[in-house]
C-alpha cells in the first residue's frame, strides 16, 4: 500500500461523509469527535482496539475540518512545520 497524504485522507472522508456531515452541522460533529476521543481513552486504558479508535478520531477530525472548510494538512504545516522553534 502506498503512503497516503493527509489531503487524500481528508478527501476520502469528504466524499464518504461530507454531505451528511454538512447537514449535521459543526457542533454535532464536534460531539462525535469528543465521543470518539473518549473511546480512544477507554481503548488505551483497556489495552485493545487502539488502532481502530485512532482511525475513528482521525476521521472525525477530518470531518470537522471539512465542515469548517479547513485543510488539516495546511493547519498542521502552519502550526508545526513553519515554526522556527516549538510553541
Amino acid at each position: 500500500m502506498k503512503n497516503m497524504e493527509i489531503k487524500e485522507a481528508q478527501e476520502i472522508i469528504r466524499k464518504m461523509y461530507g454531505e451528511k456531515d454538512s447537514k449535521r452541522g459543526i457542533y454535532p460533529n464536534l460531539v462525535w469527535l469528543g465521543e470518539e476521543l473518549g473511546e480512544l481513552f477507554k481503548a488505551v486504558r483497556e489495552g485493545h482496539g487502539i488502532e481502530e479508535e485512532i482511525a475513528d478520531v482521525f476521521a472525525w477530525l477530518l470531518s470537522v475540518a471539512n465542515v469548517l472548510g479547513l485543510d488539516v494538512e495546511e493547519c498542521f504545516k502552519n502550526k508545526y512545520i513553519r515554526l522556527k522553534s516549538p510553541p
